[in-house]
């Protein structure tokens, strides 16, 4: 379903700026968006379950991660459970790692109306404080860095507004989605800071701080959750360009989506800077699987299935599990 719901009808791609108006009454496509691969439950055999949100308190292993990776966990987790057949239940849960930090492990939360456990076995984000933040309340010892990322431009197929870098997102013709600075580490953390020292922050923010809304009306839209929705914006038309990480362009065109990307030099992309930071909790409920999966991580196997899916390798010194 999200294949087709991510493809634009036969009659081809309206204008951005004709269909930006109407967007304020339109809900989020959730499933068009892949929120729905957000709680899954990897069981043996390759059986895969959605939305079980009670097994975070049952499955042999408990994972919250950094939302970006939900398209890599397929391939990863069954790999992973080919190697470790005792290990009959993972499951893994994919959105944005501030919001569960703060409201689902520091803070009890609930998930369709169904409380989660706080304890997961496994924690991991794109921002090593959130690991520290659990470290000095006795939570996590220890992390490693185990794959990176870098922020790319996401455009229409065959790039119709000639975008070449981030100044052109600041022209009056291209409507722009981006990642919500509230519950979306990507934004607070790299994009909006590559804005501010790019001199384009005012430009395509307004200052303004908000989800699910204009930023700037008809030019600049801060997604609701996630800024995989940015694809699905593109794709159908009520935004020209967006910014997100590279991998999200791999997915998208996996799916089929009419969509590219736009290279960013270094000093723009952050790919310096981004890496994604896992580690155990000490109050998680299946440790010694815990360890496993670290282990498993900094496999050339493992590895490779980041790479696959655009992520970056870590080194082999960064895969070594480090003090907090």
């Amino acid at each position: 379903m999200l294949r087709n719901l991510l493809l634009v009808s036969a009659i081809g791609l309206l204008p951005a700026a004709a269909m930006a108006a109407s967007h304020e009454a339109m809900a989020v496509n959730k499933d068009a968006a892949g929120l729905h691969h957000d709680y899954r439950t990897f069981e043996s055999g390759g059986k895969v379950a959605y939305g079980r949100i009670g097994d975070s308190y049952k499955a042999d292993l408990v994972m919250y991660l950094a939302g970006n990776q939900f398209m890599v966990m397929d391939d990863l987790i069954k790999d992973f459970q080919k190697r470790h057949p005792d290990i009959r239940s993972v499951y893994v849960e994919t959105i944005p790692p501030g919001q569960i930090l703060k409201g689902q492990i520091l803070n009890q939360g609930e998930i369709n109306k169904q409380k989660t456990a706080r304890n997961p076995d496994l924690y991991a984000s794109v921002n090593l404080d959130h690991l520290r933040t659990l470290a000095g309340k006795g939570l996590m010892k220890e992390y490693m860095i185990y794959t990176h990322n870098k922020l790319e431009i996401m455009v229409g197929k065959g790039n119709p507004k000639g975008i070449t870098g981030v100044a052109d997102l600041a022209r009056d013709d291209v409507v722009v989605s981006l990642p919500n600075p509230i519950t979306e580490g990507i934004a607070k953390f790299y994009v909006m800071p590559m804005l501010k020292q790019n001199g384009l922050y005012e430009k395509l923010t307004a200052d303004r701080s908000c989800k699910h809304c204009w930023a700037i009306p008809k030019k600049t839209w801060f997604t609701a959750r996630h800024h995989r929705e940015t694809p699905y914006r593109i794709a159908h038309g009520t935004a020209d360009a967006g910014i997100l990480w590279a991998t999200e362009v791999v997915y998208a065109q996996s799916l089929g989506s009419p969509v590219e990307g736009v290279a960013l030099p270094p000093k723009d992309s952050m790919a310096d800077q981004v890496g994604y930071a896992i580690g155990g909790l000490t109050n998680g409920r299946n440790q010694a699987n815990a360890k496993r999966f670290l282990e498993y991580l900094a496999t050339d196997s493992a590895q490779a299935i980041y790479e696959k899916h655009g992520f970056i390798r870590a080194t082999p010194k960064e895969l070594e599990l480090k003090a907090l």
